[in-house]
């Protein structure tokens, strides 16, 4: 088994699990449907190709930046009637960093890789209003998922780190679970059909995990060798 590592960074992001009608919320970190749906747009693939070998891919992100929440709505008339349409509200995380992680057999993570290199359609960060600000890829490593995560670096914007004063930093990571995990968080975000004349999801169950990353910009605990007065002592 190999692993992708992307890169999830942008001025706005919105990755919804539950939208529904004028509201259209996003989840706290990318859900597998929409990272899914990321790579299936870099290989060319159309809405209603099968989506079987991505859909088996083991997702995992970690929440490097959190973000903070935004709300925006948008209004809109019929085109032919010009009656007015309701008021949308839409939910998005603004300046927010996330490393997801898909796991499975050698060859696809290969073709994955190549194709978010050089992909057919561009990426974006859960809806087509909400492009990358930095390159997706972060390349493939031969671990498993969560030593994946554990050991890739700390992801977040420089004034991010610097906020924190401590040399390892604790993340929040959210991973697929297994049969063998037992109970867990579910969500509903496992892509079966991207159609979108019948978009279907199952849910699948969610691990949250921490992980210890070093930080770039922490301070020493160690005071400077400095004594302001022995420029009078050596009057």
């Amino acid at each position: 088994m190999s692993v992708l590592l992307m890169q999830l960074a942008g001025p706005l992001q919105s990755w919804g699990s539950s939208s529904r009608f004028a509201r259209r919320s996003t989840e706290s970190a990318p859900t597998k449907s929409g990272v899914i749906g990321l790579l299936a747009a870099a290989l060319g693939r159309r809405r209603d190709d099968d989506l079987t070998d991505l859909a088996g891919l083991r997702f995992g992100v970690r929440i490097d930046q959190p973000g903070v929440s935004v709300r925006d709505f948008q209004t809109a008339h019929h085109f032919i009637t010009d009656a007015a349409m309701p008021v949308s509200n839409r939910y998005y995380l603004a300046d927010a960093v996330f490393v997801a992680a898909v796991e499975g057999e050698e060859r696809l993570i290969n073709e994955l890789h190549q194709a978010l290199r050089d992909p057919v359609f561009l990426p974006y960060l859960g809806r087509r209003s909400c492009p990358p600000a930095r390159r997706v890829d972060l390349g493939v490593r031969d671990l498993p998922l969560v030593e994946a995560l554990e050991q890739e670096e700390w992801r977040a914007s420089p004034w991010h780190q610097r906020r924190h004063r401590d040399l390892c930093v604790t993340l929040e990571g959210l991973v697929e679970a297994t049969p063998a995990d037992g109970p867990v968080d579910t969500l509903r975000d496992q892509p079966l059909s991207f159609d979108p004349r019948h978009r279907r999801y199952a849910l699948r169950g969610v691990l949250r995990l921490s992980f210890q990353v070093r930080n770039p910009a922490a301070r020493s605990a160690v005071p400077p060798d400095h004594d302001p007065t022995s420029v009078l002592r050596g009057t």
